[in-house]
């Protein structure tokens, strides 16, 4: 029971991260804008500055490193891929 309990509050969790209602912020430690890619760790179609607010609609892993697909918190309109490591969420 406790193994189930368990599974489901992880999936939950991860259901939960990439919900279209969840409210993050590009927080590059850099201080610079954020590349945005086609596809995880693909060629660069962009940037987003840092501090801007947005919403992942999924995740992905690619070579061992996590990637969001994001869109913009307001317009909720498609930006693109981003290193996951660098959108804090709250």
């Amino acid at each position: 029971m406790i193994r189930f309990l368990a599974a489901a509050a992880i999936l939950l969790c991860r259901t939960l991260g990439a919900s279209a209602d969840n409210r993050c912020k590009v927080t590059d430690p850099t201080g610079t804008p954020l590349n945005v890619r086609e596809a995880p760790n693909g060629k660069v179609a962009g940037t987003v500055k840092n501090g801007a607010l947005v919403t992942i609609l999924k995740t992905e892993e690619q070579n061992g490193k996590p990637w969001a697909f994001v869109a913009d918190y307001e317009t909720k309109k498609e930006i693109g891929w981003v290193f996951r490591e660098f959108v804090s969420c709250f």
